[in-house]
């Protein structure tokens, strides 16, 4: 555990921060998270960090993406799946990106899937909000950044909020306070070049964009997405 849960007497609860590698770190997430107040208790599965037998010490989970599947058989993928079930029953705010999605959509009975013709959506793609996201959120990004093989059922009874075209199920929110996002608001510039160099040899992969693509859209569309992200941080774990 990198960060610890002490804080300030008087500072909000830390947020469980669920990363995927060892050099993982939290990217733009973390940034905002603390520009917020919050502090974050990083856990690492895949190292074998514990995850709680409670929330009651946290203000929330974030759950981020990684280069595994929510179909993989290792037993930390199969214990966070199962552990979703606290967040869920104890109705703590809960936001899962990409892989983080899959593994909340896997714990609500769902099938985690590719698209037919194992279509990729690897770079920046349309997305278009549903009236209930524009509801909820009233200013979507047109374009958003995507590195996924694989996509995620909705829920039953879960709301759609965001539909794209490979995948129609970008976001959904599932009672008050659990929220999935197939894309990924949450990268540094510096994190993103490093996903184009370690990533270049999915690029041939369906529908995938290439290198140069990856970066000149950040330039494009990365101001919008930022925006939108830290109002969306606000909304799931400041207004919950």
């Amino acid at each position: 555990m990198s960060e610890t849960m002490q804080g300030r007497r008087g500072r909000k609860r830390p947020i469980l921060a669920i990363l995927r590698q060892e050099a993982s770190t939290p990217g733009r997430a973390g940034k905002l998270l603390r520009d917020k107040g919050f502090e974050l208790d990083i856990r690492r599965p895949v190292c074998g960090d514990p995850l709680p037998d409670t929330l009651d010490g946290h203000a929330g989970v974030i759950s981020f993406g990684g280069p595994m599947s929510a179909n993989d058989s290792e037993a930390h993928i199969r214990r966070e799946i199962e552990w979703l079930s606290v967040p869920l029953a104890e109705n703590r705010p809960y936001l899962g990106i990409c892989l983080g999605a899959q593994m909340l959509a896997k714990n609500l009975g769902c099938k985690v899937t590719a698209a037919e013709g194992d279509v990729t959506e690897i770079g920046w793609y349309p997305l278009k909000p549903t009236a209930e996201g524009q509801r909820i959120m009233p200013k979507w990004p047109d374009m958003v950044y995507h590195f996924h093989m694989e996509g995620f059922e909705l829920p039953k009874g879960a709301i759609l909020l965001a539909e794209g075209d490979a995948y129609r199920n970008q976001a959904f929110r599932y009672g008050e306070k659990a929220w999935g996002i197939q894309y990924h608001p949450e990268l540094t510039l510096a994190m993103q070049r490093r996903w184009a160099v370690k990533g270049a040899h999915r690029f041939h992969l369906p529908n995938a964009q290439q290198g140069d693509q990856h970066l000149q859209g950040r330039v494009l569309h990365d101001k919008a997405l930022r925006a939108w992200f830290n109002g969306f941080l606000n909304r799931v774990f400041t207004e919950a």
